[in-house]
């Protein structure tokens, strides 16, 4: 092979490689238009609030006497987020380029900061965590095979899982125990939350079965029901607290309430089920009998959009820090974020709404389309 067939070669190896890796984009757009979803006429549900992507989002404007001081402020990015958990006015970001670390944003004393724990307690890649009442924080570090944990001064307090040979996706604390989606071993592991100590699995079951883990990717827990999205088979399945098998949400395909790679999974008062889709790039809203509510998001074109989203939760203890981006036509029930692994977006911050003039319930509706 001459040298300028070769070239061809690898220029084109190159480029099935970048077609096959991305979607097409376009620049990151800016407009003071509200995001509403659904489009009208329909009753608008989610506004997109605002996105935070550095410490610039979040600081507040340094003034040119503290500059002549201090210096100018250093921008610390979000660089790659997967995971999210918001607890006492604080956002907790696993970040999987951050060498090993989280963001820590403060939303009370506008304070962004780094978490990155040294020597032997160093993370290698830190999927999600959670943050319990206590201020507890737990880590779960896929590649290092463990729960890491640690106080609310970020002292370590201890580790476990590996002894069980586990792949910790995602992890979630109730008052007794702690749920850890096992991505290598196709279940969902329990310990105690006062020992640490592994006390059972679920389920206990053999692929083709109705309740069997392909490959767990998040889960929560809430009403005494556990949901967890199976990226593996394309579906959201629930379970009760003890592991027995409830029903199935969804079904893998292409077409609208379907789902091909389900992520972060959150479910509100109402037992409205909110699932990330890291291939639709959306994230999708069924009820409680799993009929699809709504969607929003969508390929990133613009501000609201998502570019390969993975973690949604679902606040209802910080809205004070975010009504100042609702349209005033609304008021503010819950706030959503959702992690954007790319893009200019990082963390998108929405905002479950209903019209001021009327407070009381809206009943769910189903709908089709945005």
């Amino acid at each position: 092979m001459n040298f300028k067939s070769y070239f061809l070669s690898i220029v084109s190896i190159l480029f099935v490689f970048i077609f096959i890796s991305c979607s097409p984009r376009i620049n990151k757009a800016t407009t003071a238009k509200k995001v509403i979803y659904p489009a009208a006429p329909a009753t608008p549900r989610i506004q997109y609030l605002t996105s935070i992507s550095s410490s610039l989002d979040i600081a507040k404007k340094q003034s040119a006497f503290t500059k002549s001081i201090v210096g100018k402020s250093k921008i610390l990015p979000i660089y790659k987020p997967y995971g999210l958990f918001m607890r006492n006015g604080k956002l907790y970001i696993c970040d999987v380029s951050l060498g090993g670390g989280l963001e820590i944003i403060d939303f009370e004393t506008n304070k962004f900061s780094y978490f990155a724990p040294e020597g032997q307690y160093k993370l290698k890649l830190p999927l999600n965590c959670y943050v319990d009442e206590n201020n507890t924080l737990y880590i779960a570090d896929i590649a290092l095979q463990k729960i890491f944990v640690f106080d609310g001064d970020g002292i370590y307090i201890t580790s476990f899982g590996k002894d069980k040979n586990i792949k910790p996706s995602d992890v979630f604390v109730n008052s007794h125990n702690i749920f850890v989606a096992d991505s290598g071993n196709n279940r969902i592991n329990v310990y105690n939350k006062e020992t640490y100590k592994f006390e059972y699995y679920f389920p206990k079951s053999e692929s083709g079965d109705a309740n069997y883990l392909y490959k767990p990717a998040n889960l929560t827990v809430t009403n005494n029901k556990v949901y967890v999205s199976d990226m593996g088979s394309g579906d959201i399945k629930i379970f009760t607290l003890k592991g027995a098998y409830l029903k199935t949400i969804s079904k893998y395909g292409k077409n609208i309430g379907d789902l091909v790679r389900p992520k972060g999974i959150a479910v509100d008062k109402e037992e409205n089920i909110y699932v990330v889709d890291a291939s639709f790039e959306n994230v999708q809203i069924f009820n409680k009998k799993g009929e699809l509510l709504l969607f929003f998001g969508g390929h990133y074109r613009s501000k609201g959009d998502m570019w390969l989203p993975t973690k949604v939760i679902i606040d209802y203890d910080n809205l004070k820090y975010f009504k100042k981006y609702v349209d005033p036509k609304f008021d503010l029930k819950y706030l959503i974020f959702v992690a954007n692994q790319y893009g200019p977006d990082k963390v998108n911050v929405y905002g479950r709404i209903i019209p001021t003039e009327s407070k009381s319930k809206i009943p769910n509706e189903k709908v089709k389309k945005n």
